[in-house]
């Protein structure tokens, strides 16, 4: 239950949709099986999963929904091999190569045949939204998969404006004046062991993990033009977290204070109650968390100035 990863995005004139709608149109979207044919196919799944039917879990103000993602796996390598062999085939049977055009309709015809014998690769992506605070985050991997999930929760209700979470210092400048001067720092903020710099030029990226980042080959390396794009960091007694350019928060570890709370409370064995205890604990957290980095961030951007990285996923008319 316990988020690794968090996309945030702020949700702009959010729609007023009680829990039993939410639940009906969610239920509508609903996953389905690939078909031998398709290649990829995205839809809700019950949070708690099989052992439930249940779409969405509100506590506290705090909803949980969960995608489920197939996809069949056919690597590019496979395709080429068959395709390679099927047009020396034919050039050896007619004497005279196959042109560009055949090529291509053999390349399709392969790929529909290989297609639906290719292995089906499953991945649950959750959703937390935040109905008081107006946030939705997103627990994936990389942003195109989060917007994938937005795309699909806009379908489900018809319409959906978001944009990314964005704030008046850009996560860079403040980045590297943290590792800069550690004057700087908020009194609650303290330094991981991680650090990504990117040169300005083509000296390209150097990643450290396991350093101490307050050590003078890391200020050499600031001071020689180089500005810290990922930065591990610990909001006390919180999480941790390795917060990235654009404000997403990865490898995101919750404090044992947290843990031990989850796991002293009573669920009576209940699978499910134990997933929304965790999940509200966890929400909570984040929700404090946001906060909190929006605030060592100088607060959070106007809707105008992130405009150039609007995600406004609305529905056209």
């Amino acid at each position: 239950m316990w988020f690794k990863h968090l996309h945030l995005y702020r949700l702009h004139e959010a729609p007023s949709i009680s829990g039993d709608t939410l639940e009906d149109a969610l239920a509508e979207q609903a996953f389905r099986p690939l078909g031998g044919s398709e290649a990829t196919r995205l839809g809700w799944r019950p949070p708690g999963g099989r052992r439930s039917t249940q779409y969405m879990h509100e506590l506290q103000g705090h909803r949980l929904l969960s995608a489920l993602r197939q996809e069949r796996l056919l690597p590019a390598s496979v395709v080429r091999e068959e395709v390679e062999e099927r047009v020396a085939d034919r050039e050896a049977a007619e004497g005279q190569p196959v042109s560009r055009k055949d090529k291509q309709a053999i390349k399709e015809q392969v790929y529909e045949e290989l297609l639906p014998r290719a292995f089906v690769r499953s991945q649950k992506v959750d959703l937390w939204w935040d109905t008081r605070g107006g946030l939705i985050g997103i627990n994936a991997s990389s942003r195109k998969r989060a917007e994938e999930i937005l795309d699909l929760l806009r379908q489900t209700l018809g319409s959906l404006k978001v944009t990314p979470l964005a704030s008046q210092t850009l996560p860079v400048r403040a980045m590297t004046e943290w590792l800069n001067d550690a004057d700087s720092r908020p009194a609650d903020l303290l330094l991981g062991d991680q650090v990504e710099l990117k040169a300005q030029g083509d000296d390209g990226v150097l990643r450290a993990r396991q350093v101490d980042l307050d050590s003078d080959e890391i200020h050499t390396l600031l001071a020689g033009g180089r500005q810290a794009t990922r930065l591990a960091l610990e909001i006390e007694g919180r999480l941790s977290m390795v917060l990235h350019d654009d404000l997403a928060l990865k490898s995101l570890r919750f404090s044992d204070a947290l843990l031990d709370e989850a796991n002293a409370s009573d669920d009576g064995d209940d699978a499910i109650l134990r997933m929304e205890t965790d999940f509200v604990l966890m929400a909570q957290a984040l929700a404090a968390a946001s906060a909190q980095l929006l605030s060592w961030l100088g607060g959070e951007a106007s809707q105008d100035a992130t405009s150039s990285v609007t995600a406004n996923l609305a529905s056209t008319p």
